[in-house]
């Protein structure tokens, strides 16, 4: 049976459930793949040629980076849509009945909480650090001993808030894609692909705290990015097609 077309049912009260047209669910499914899109196009202009874990060769890319603030107001914006379409959609999904209308509930709990992590990591990362390199690059003799120590305080900071923000968003996707999963009208591989999505970041969240950018974290990252793009596109497919 397509879960896209799935006949009208009952709701706890009696009442008729139609699962939620594809006019519905196309608002989150338009929030996601935006979120994704502007996250992806900012994150390919944020400087990365040297080591993230090379403090003294990345600080000084940073420092001669002119974009790094924009950047990183970018990013958040781009994060702001896609947990906005989260949000959404963990409300449209926790709508219908079922027994897992409690994970969309959690799940938007989750997802608001990962936004308020990620504009304070944000504030450390695309602010705070930028101000801190800047004035170790211009700084000379002592003073730079002691400048570039506050730069790795503040980093470490980033990798402080990134970890737990990558737990929490982690926790998040999980929990709405078993509620998205469970929900009629939506197609339930792609509730899976959320889970799957958000054990990476859980993975992502883990790698950071215990050893700041380093390259393990490349595998989670990545097969975080491709199942999102994944599933964000196959529900902007879903909501497109005709009831």
């Amino acid at each position: 049976m397509d879960p896209n077309h799935v006949p009208a049912g009952r709701d706890s009260g009696g009442g008729r459930y139609s699962g939620g047209g594809p006019g519905v669910r196309r608002l989150p499914a338009v929030l996601l793949v935006a979120g994704v899109v502007l996250s992806l196009g900012f994150g390919a202009l944020h400087p990365g040629e040297a080591d993230p874990n090379d403090h003294a060769a990345a600080f000084a890319e940073y420092a001669r980076s002119e974009l790094w603030t924009g950047v990183h107001l970018g990013q958040f914006v781009g994060m702001a849509a896609l947990v906005g379409g989260l949000l959404v959609l963990g409300t449209v999904a926790g709508g219908s009945p079922g027994r897992f209308a409690w994970a969309a509930r959690f799940g938007n709990w989750a997802a608001a909480a990962s936004l308020a992590l990620y504009g304070a990591l944000q504030a450390v990362d695309g602010v705070a650090l930028k101000h801190s390199v800047d004035a170790w690059a211009a700084s000379e003799g002592a003073d730079k001993a002691v400048r570039f120590a506050a730069a790795e305080d503040i980093r470490w900071l980033e990798w402080g808030m990134r970890s737990y923000q990558s737990f929490v968003l982690g926790a998040a996707l999980i929990l709405l894609g078993v509620a998205v999963a469970s929900s009629p009208g939506f197609p339930r591989p792609a509730g899976y692909l959320m889970g799957l999505s958000g054990a990476a970041y859980l993975a992502q969240g883990w790698i950071i705290g215990a050893m700041g950018f380093s390259g393990s974290n490349t595998v989670p990252t990545l097969a975080g990015i491709a199942l999102i793009l994944v599933w964000t596109l196959w529900l902007m497919a879903s909501s497109l097609r005709r009831p």
